[in-house]
């Protein structure tokens, strides 16, 4: 005969998931990222969180995950207002936290209610969020984090959009030559997603502002940084031949000052 005298607990629903991990990472207000063991303490709340939420996501390896639960999720993330609390406290966050929080992001955009990407939906109505990604890689603690999620938002036409025509666009011209070479990496293979993915926004953006998109993208040419170099001739080629820039690269390749450029490069490539 056996005896049980502990029930196993109940599994949580997705709206005590999301709730648990909002609570978790409002506790990390300043008071508390000051105090070492109250910081230590939530940490590992928020950890366990993010571990419950992305078995729910994408299962544990042995169970698949449940479709309902998963779009449930998503929408009570969106209603929580919890993919700020997401971006914003991500760069607090312990290494594993940050990994966890990037798997589940990725599965997060990709949910669809009804006929709507409801998380997109969400970050279409607070674009300040990609800004801040954006920023973030002048941290390089979470500069690599920050780069995977902002390709899960570039494969979203108006996201993309939003981050082209944004302030914080001119900044890539900056990342991409980094002395961290990670992280100037990353930065450069978001900024060619920026530029190959959508391509009628592509198209649309360098005829709204060819002067100061090639302004910048000369100084990338004739960086002194040989990588930057060859990196960024081989992508101009790349987005210049697609059909729907043809007229850009009519225009571009009639400049004198920037034939010049690519008369130049020809020599040391």
């Amino acid at each position: 005969m056996s005896f049980s005298f502990f029930k196993p607990s109940r599994p949580k629903t997705p709206l005590e998931v999301v709730k648990a991990t909002k609570v978790s990472l409002m506790a990390l207000d300043i008071k508390t990222v000051v105090e070492v063991k109250a910081l230590e303490k939530a940490m590992e709340e928020i950890e366990k969180n993010f571990v419950t939420m992305r078995c729910m996501l994408s299962g544990d390896g042995e169970v698949e995950p449940n479709a309902d639960q998963v779009l449930q999720l998503a929408t009570e993330v969106c209603k929580e207002d919890v993919l700020i609390l997401l971006v914003h406290k991500l760069p607090i966050l312990g290494w594993e936290a940050r990994k966890d929080l990037v798997h589940c992001w990725s599965i997060l955009l990709k949910q669809k209610v009804d006929s709507t990407y409801c998380c997109v939906q969400f970050i279409e109505n607070h674009f300040e969020l990609l800004d801040f990604l954006v920023v973030c890689y002048d941290n390089k603690e979470v500069a690599l984090h920050c780069g995977i999620m902002l390709r899960e938002c570039i494969k979203f036409p108006s996201l993309a959009r939003y981050i082209l025509e944004s302030a914080s666009f001119e900044l890539f011209f900056k990342f991409v030559e980094l002395p961290t070479f990670d992280v100037a990496s990353d930065a450069f293979s978001t900024f060619k997603d920026l530029l190959t993915k959508h391509l009628t926004v592509v198209s649309e953006y360098l005829t709204a502002h060819y002067d100061e998109f090639f302004d910048l993208y000369e100084k990338l040419l004739t960086s002194s940084n040989y990588v930057t170099r060859r990196q960024s001739l081989k992508l101009l080629s790349e987005f210049l031949l697609e059909p729907p820039n043809s007229h850009i690269m009519k225009r571009y390749i009639l400049e004198v000052r920037f034939l010049k450029v690519m008369m130049t490069l020809l020599k040391v490539f």
